[in-house]
């Protein structure tokens, strides 16, 4: 199993370019199945979730063709996949591709749309949460599905094709507005969609779906509202820039001083991560080309941060500010309000030197002078993240374990942090 050794201790300089977001381009090649055409995907990462989404894809029946380099090419320019569903050939999405990864729950909803029925298993579980999918049924049902749940799978049946509905979200769903907002647009009439999640991510899928030739208005709002075509075409999208590696990256500048340009990304899609990380003395300037971001060496100011849903702070980056803040000069508190179970890197950033209490949903950190290299062991995918942060700006060598979670969201992360000026190398077993 892979490894990564950081020696802290160098500042940040240069440029990273910024890869597509994984949280977008994996409902988009969902989407997909709402259309015999060909769905052509552009600025789409090298990521093990990418991958693994490919497979699962493949399963019914869905050919996906990866463009070669073209001239000019980056080392981290994104690929461009042409992927057709022209004929679905299987609507069963078994336990062992959806247990690996919980995304892949949402083809119920345009194998659904589009065939008429969907056989799909219950994800399995998750390092951070439960996360069920109870909301993502009743959103089917309010478009006239019939739902049964039988032997850990849910069969979803609509043998006339679905129809328009209201769909209230009690609370937000980031996964729920994707399966609504997909099952919607092939259905008959007009659908409503309140309390909708607002995420970039989601008027990324929204402006692909009506370039495909649906009709949702109501983008980067609350109240989606979907007028049902009978069939929709293919189209050439390009996945948004990922605004957690984003945001990622600018605290790890923060957090090891320097002054590195993030490239190709866009502040309007993270501007509450970056007021944070401005109320830390960091400075945060945007640019043509995208965001700069220095910090001199003057001490980190505490903050305190509560996550919530877009537009406010994101729970994706929780983990990273919470390393931040381990050298911050004073107490900081962060309070986790999306998911439970999400501070399991709270252990491992103790075994660098970090000063965490947990109570409940809320983290104190008291700030210290300095972490220490050391072994440590990514949990989840931001935790991991948070590891590597924080071992930019630890004294001596760390070596994060298990960082096949970093692969499946963080596109040749080594290579970008080594490019700036870090001692990063990954070990391979």
């Amino acid at each position: 199993m892979d490894r990564i050794r950081i020696v802290g201790g160098q500042r940040l300089n240069g440029t990273i370019p910024i890869s597509g977001a994984k949280n977008a381009t994996l409902p988009l090649m969902i989407a997909s199945l709402l259309t015999a055409d060909t769905l052509v995907l552009e600025n789409v990462p090298r990521l093990a979730d990418v991958i693994q989404l490919q497979r699962i894809l493949g399963n019914h029946g869905v050919d996906i063709m990866i463009a070669g380099k073209r001239p000019g090419d980056e080392p981290a320019s994104g690929r461009t996949l042409h992927i057709s569903a022209k004929t679905i050939v299987d609507t069963t999405a078994p336990y062992e591709l959806v247990s690996t990864m919980r995304a892949s729950f949402w083809v119920i909803a345009p194998l659904l749309a589009r065939m008429g029925e969907a056989k799909v298993s219950m994800p399995g579980g998750c390092a951070i949460g439960t996360r069920p999918v109870d909301l993502l049924i009743m959103a089917l049902e309010k478009l006239g599905a019939e739902i049964e749940i039988e032997g850990g799978y849910v069969i979803a049946r609509a043998p006339h094709g679905l129809r328009g509905g209201e769909i209230k979200f009690p609370k937000v769903t980031v996964s729920g507005t994707h399966v609504a907002l997909m099952a919607a647009v092939l259905a008959r009439g007009t659908t409503v969609i309140d309390n909708a999640a607002r995420e970039p991510e989601i008027g990324d899928v929204a402006d692909c779906l009506n370039k495909m030739g649906a009709n949702v208005s109501g983008i980067g709002t609350s109240r989606l509202v979907v007028e049902g075509v009978t069939k929709l075409n293919g189209a050439r999208h390009a996945v948004l820039p990922d605004r957690i590696e984003t945001g990622t990256y600018a605290m790890a500048v923060a957090m090891t001083g320097g002054d590195v340009l993030l490239q190709n990304t866009r502040p309007e899609l993270l501007q509450s991560a970056l007021d944070v990380l401005a109320r830390t003395g960091t400075t945060v300037t945007p640019t043509n080309e995208g965001i700069r971001v220095a910090r001199n060496g003057s001490a980190l100011k505490p903050v305190d941060v509560t996550t919530a849903p877009f537009p406010g702070f994101p729970t994706d980056l929780q983990a990273q500010l919470m390393a931040l803040m381990s050298l911050a000069d004073g107490t900081s508190h962060i309070t986790e309000t999306i998911f439970e179970n999400r501070f399991m890197h709270v252990q491992e950033l103790a075994r660098l030197g970090a000063h965490i209490h947990l109570d409940g949903e809320t983290a104190t950190i008291e700030g210290v002078k300095r972490l220490k290299g050391a072994p440590v062991m990514a949990t989840d995918l931001r935790a991991s993240v948070s590891l590597v942060i924080a071992a930019l700006a630890a004294e001596g060598e760390t070596m994060v374990n298990r960082v096949y979670h970093l692969d499946r969201g963080f596109e040749r992360l080594e290579e970008k942090l080594s490019r700036c000026g870090a001692t990063i190398e990954r070990i391979s077993s």
